[in-house]
């Protein structure tokens, strides 16, 4: 169910239901396309005299799958776009095979002046392994659509 700004309450953690588990082709093809050659994405043999000791996964495809996940219960149909990210870190690397799961907690939200049909919602990302580690996490603002009851109400008010 995709929400509209106004079903997002400040504090509320949605545990999103989908979760990914990340593949060598994921990571080969993601990093191919982007032109990321770092060794430590695709060499195996120099991944493993690293301080990880094998293969990472490409930090940018982490952040499009814990962006990614949350979309088909927040807001797919809803969003007008994204108006920024911040404040992205990543923890822990994500491995071959690591299986994320990812949880969204909203921030803050306010009604767009130019744009009263519209809200603004901070938003922030987390993404967590297998194993309970966080990976990812981002904040981002996204323009949102109103309910359109919301708006007519405001407009007669």
């Amino acid at each position: 169910m995709s929400m509209y700004y106004e079903d997002f309450v400040i504090g509320e953690v949605i545990k999103h239901a989908v979760t990914r588990t990340v593949t060598e082709t994921d990571n080969l093809l993601f990093t191919t396309l982007t032109m990321n050659v770092q060794p430590l994405h695709l060499d195996a043999e120099f991944a493993a005299k690293s301080m990880y000791g094998e293969r990472i996964v490409n930090s940018v495809f982490t952040l499009g799958v814990a962006t990614g996940i949350p979309v088909q219960e927040t807001t797919l149909g809803t969003t007008l776009g994204n108006l920024g990210f911040r404040d992205i870190e990543f923890p822990k690397p994500v491995l071959i095979g690591d299986t994320l799961r990812v949880e969204t907690e909203a921030l803050d939200k306010r009604v767009s002046k130019s744009r009263p049909e519209t809200g603004i919602i901070g938003i922030e990302h987390r993404a967590f392994n297998q194993r309970g580690e966080l990976v990812c996490r981002v904040r981002r603002t996204a323009l949102m659509k109103r309910r359109e009851s919301e708006v007519s109400v405001e407009a007669t008010t």
